[in-house]
């Protein structure tokens, strides 16, 4: 088992706020093309680069996500510095091959590196957070991970401010996702906050379950009906990755799809095309 960061001693909000600061942010090097009001969105856990093939392959998932032209992409899964990955910068790297901005929000230690979400954009950044998330800690009988949330705010079409989060849920305690769940609604989806937020991530949950039940109590859900399967990517059974948008007022869903993509990751990726209504 690999130490967390509480678990190291560093106190965890300031070491993550260092960290995310030190180089792993690059400059934006295009911006959304001229499409008015309108946002593509992605969200992709990306499995810490491996496809279903075993190999690791970052250009690989920078293609995918160069084919879908997003403006904003949620990624989970990423590694940066960890042994079984090759040492890459996994975010960094992304980043590069995409033409996009990139900020990393580690969520432990691995492997001698980091382990994390990222968000990528092609939208000038004004602000980043990054928040833990309440999880039960380890024990001999069940792995589990710390789990985040990395939050930017970008300046949006018409120079409005939108924040945009990336998140992933534990995987094998119920009890933690919905912790996770009122944790996220309490600290981005506070009635009065008035800032257009959109929230994309692995819940590991099916919309049915508690979790995404949580969410909903603020968010609107950027679902397609019926909601098609993410994983596993190779004959997907299960829809456990989510795009949200709140408040409902400020959005307008013009489509939302999963891309039948099943090689580059073990999740498929979920794409929301919005459009930012006036004030």
């Amino acid at each position: 088992m690999f130490p967390s960061i509480f678990q190291t001693g560093i106190n965890r909000r300031r070491w993550l706020a260092v960290v995310v600061a030190l180089g792993v942010g690059l400059p934006t090097l295009a911006f959304a093309q001229d499409r008015g009001r309108t946002l593509r969105v992605l969200c992709y856990n990306i499995h810490y680069g491996q496809g279903m093939d075993g190999v690791y392959d970052i250009p690989r998932l920078a293609a995918v996500i160069n084919q879908a032209k997003p403006d904003l992409v949620a990624l989970q899964e990423v590694d940066v510095g960890v042994k079984r990955s090759g040492r890459v910068h996994q975010a960094q790297e992304l980043g590069r091959l995409t033409g996009m901005a990139v900020r990393f929000g580690p969520a432990q230690h691995y492997e001698g590196g980091l382990f994390g979400n990222a968000v990528l954009t092609r939208l000038p950044i004004l602000d980043v957070a990054i928040h833990p998330l309440p999880y039960t800690e380890s024990t001999p009988e069940r792995i589990t991970y710390p789990r985040a949330a990395i939050a930017v705010v970008v300046r949006g079409p018409g120079d409005q401010p939108i924040r945009f989060v990336s998140t992933h849920f534990q995987h094998n305690v119920p009890e933690d996702r919905a912790a996770e769940a009122e944790t996220v609604n309490g600290l981005l989806a506070d009635p009065g906050d008035p800032l257009p937020t959109i929230l994309a991530g692995d819940i590991n949950a099916v919309p049915a379950d508690e979790p995404v039940q949580i969410l909903q109590q603020r968010w609107t859900c950027a679902l397609d009906d019926p909601p098609a399967p993410t994983v596993p990517s190779v004959k997907p059974t299960s829809r456990i990755d989510y795009i949200f948008y709140r408040p409902e007022t400020r959005f307008r869903l013009i489509q939302a799809e999963v891309i039948a993509e099943s090689m580059a990751s073990d999740h498929r990726p979920v794409l929301a095309v919005l459009e930012l209504l006036e004030q």
